[in-house]
């Protein structure tokens, strides 16, 4: 297995990516084929009929079932943890196979892109509707590197290199008091006018609505800029924020939480 996996190589030829993942409109995997953000896999020296598209903790696999891949870990990905996003069945059952017990099967809920659909007056309310002595800003350079200190704010910026990278192709909202970070709405990352959406709350501030005004406050600044902000949520409760900022669901899908690095 361990010479199986040195085989697994970055595929550039953009041809290739475009057979196997077709006009795909999820955003990180359009991100990784377009070269903007991560990388996409295939094994070297074959007619490529399968490949993987990785991007942060999130791998999508396309084409035909491919252990060699499954068990190809990145190593540009966690050490302990990944999201496995298989593309039908079959993909679904060699993961279950080769991770056992380490990986855990999960729904996500992906949302319609339907530009237009925002209400201004309902987001702009919500934006405006704050706990005392709590403020809106949008991320600048200092908020930026703030973010990355402390574990549940790190993804608000952590694919982006730095910040100069991330005010080209990014944006972020975020909630705070007294300098200190309580929430965020952010990109994950970005695509082509388009960025995926990462929300979250400090956990002794959630509940007082802080998600709902910066997620409200970061598709206004998105549609300033012509940019459109996709929603892909992790769970039930996260399609149901999506919802109320007038996102409709396409699509429910399988995906897999995998544990502790390469078997």
């Amino acid at each position: 297995m361990k010479q199986e996996k040195q085989t697994v190589v970055v595929i550039e030829n953009q041809e290739i990516l475009e057979r196997v993942f077709g006009n795909t409109q999820k955003t990180m995997v359009r991100s990784c084929c377009e070269k903007i953000m991560g990388k996409v896999y295939g094994k070297e020296g074959e007619r490529l009929d399968s490949a993987m598209a990785v991007l942060g903790d999130f791998t999508f696999f396309a084409g035909k079932p491919d252990e060699v891949l499954i068990a190809y870990w990145p190593k540009e990905s966690r050490e302990t943890y990944r999201i496995l996003v298989p593309q039908d069945a079959e993909w679904e059952g060699m993961i279950e196979q080769y991770y056992g017990t380490r990986c855990r099967k999960i729904t996500r809920y992906r949302m319609k892109k339907e530009p237009g659909i925002f209400l201004r007056e309902i987001l702009e309310k919500a934006a405006a509707s704050l706990p005392e002595g709590v403020i809106l800003v949008c991320m600048d350079e200092a908020l930026f590197y703030l973010s990355r200190e402390q574990e549940w704010s790190r993804d608000f910026t952590a694919l982006y290199e730095d910040f100069v990278v991330f005010k080209k192709l990014g944006l972020g909202v975020l909630a705070v008091k007294d300098g200190e970070i309580l929430a965020g709405a952010s990109s994950y990352s970005s695509y082509s006018k388009e960025i995926e959406i990462e929300v979250d709350t400090r956990e002794d501030w959630r509940r007082q609505g802080l998600a709902y005004a910066c997620c409200s406050k970061l598709i206004l600044e998105c549609l300033k800029r012509g940019w459109y902000p996709n929603w892909d949520a992790h769970n039930l409760e996260s399609a149901a924020l999506a919802k109320k900022l007038g996102y409709h669901l396409e699509e429910v899908y399988t995906a897999y939480e995998v544990f502790g690095g390469e078997v």
